[in-house]
């Protein structure tokens, strides 16, 4: 269905999380979202989210800038244009604007939810027809104290919620972090699953020590043990170990994804709408990854609810070797979306009705946009 694009608007949405969240380069309190709202000639309106990390301490887009290249440049190459899907969007976001793929994910699925909507589908229909109602999704401990992290995984665990956990390690020494590692992984006793991210923080040498040590220990999957730049070490770790790697920041797009590949790396793909430009953008990842044997896994960059519903979207479209990450609504002490998913059981359910399947709820919308 054809979409004319009458109106571009975006704000800057502070939420804080429900604990500080420790990362091997930054330790959050409150979550950014750059919030889009995408109005047609005929009045309908669609929504989107561009969220990181940290804001610069993680990748070269951060909030703010995310937010003047919408308004700046985006919102003004697009609109007044029609488009018949997001690849035509694309297309005409690419022209003028280099990189700058959070910003592009947040208007992508603002065109999807507003096409879903006029279409009166949901947005997974658009992106090729959900397998399957809900996914796995995990949780990731991350307090910075390996008690604290082991009583949170024993609550969850027994309220039913998570039934696999993620540990974000690397900013400590190696030594320190396998103590704490391995502390947790006997804590929460051996049926549960256990993966670690090591964002970026290894060099090659570390890695291979520490791949080693994990290995021993029983963890499931390591998440991007060395620098997004260092192929040849991922690939080599890859190839080395038993032990799965999990390429992230190495594989933002679908050109990542077939070099990686065509290097001989053989673990499996974090897919992320953000890095990637958008769902139907994160899909061409994916589709790479199925042609060459490689696994795959739902990632987040701790978005909200609209985030993440627009990344459950597209994922629900995909077999999930190693389920996904989406619990980012989770980590934040509010929503600004009155009918958020269900966490349930070690799943979360993608929400019915046409478009993402949300609505946002305006007092809350109001009450923590950035003034």
């Amino acid at each position: 269905m054809s979409i004319q694009i009458a109106r571009i608007e975006s704000w800057l949405v502070d939420i804080p999380t429900i604990r500080p969240h420790k990362l091997s380069m930054a330790t959050m309190g409150c979550q950014t979202l750059t919030i889009v709202k995408m109005t047609d000639s005929d009045g309908a309106v669609g929504w989107g989210e561009a969220t990181t990390i940290g804001g610069l301490s993680y990748g070269p887009e951060s909030p703010e800038g995310i937010k003047s290249a919408i308004d700046t440049y985006l919102a003004p190459a697009v609109c007044g244009k029609r488009f018949d899907g997001p690849a035509s969007l694309a297309a005409t976001m690419n022209l003028p604007v280099k990189g700058n793929t959070f910003a592009k994910s947040a208007l992508e699925t603002a065109l999807l939810d507003l096409q879903g909507k006029r279409l009166g589908v949901p947005v997974s229909t658009l992106l090729g027809g959900a397998i399957s109602p809900s996914l796995p999704v995990l949780w990731t401990l991350a307090s910075g104290d390996t008690q604290r992290d082991i009583e949170e995984g024993k609550r969850l665990l027994a309220e039913g919620r998570h039934q696999a956990f993620k540990l974000k390690i690397g900013a400590k020494t190696l030594a320190e972090d396998l103590r704490h590692t391995q502390a947790i992984k006997e804590g929460l006793g051996d049926g549960v699953s256990i993966r670690v991210d090591v964002n970026q923080a290894w060099d090659a040498v570390t890695a291979v020590r520490g791949m080693a040590a994990l290995q021993a220990i029983g963890i499931d999957l390591v998440e991007q043990p060395v620098a997004l730049w260092d192929r040849a070490a991922l690939v080599s770790l890859s190839q080395r170990f038993v032990l799965p790697v999990l390429a992230d920041e190495a594989v933002a797009d679908a050109h990542d994804g077939y070099a990686l590949a065509a290097a001989g790396f053989t673990g499996a793909y974090a897919l992320k709408i953000a890095k990637a430009g958008g769902p139907a953008q994160a899909l061409k990842l994916a589709h790479v990854a199925q042609a060459a044997g490689i696994a795959l896994y739902g990632g987040t960059m701790l978005e909200g609810t609209l985030g993440t519903v627009a990344s459950l979207h597209a994922w629900s479209t995909l077999p999930l070797s190693w389920g996904t990450e989406m619990f980012g609504p989770l980590l934040l002490k509010d929503d600004i979306i009155a009918n958020p998913p269900v966490f349930r059981d070690g799943q979360v359910t993608l929400p019915e009705g046409p478009g993402l399947g949300i609505t946002l709820d305006d007092d809350k919308f109001r009450f923590y946009q950035r003034k």
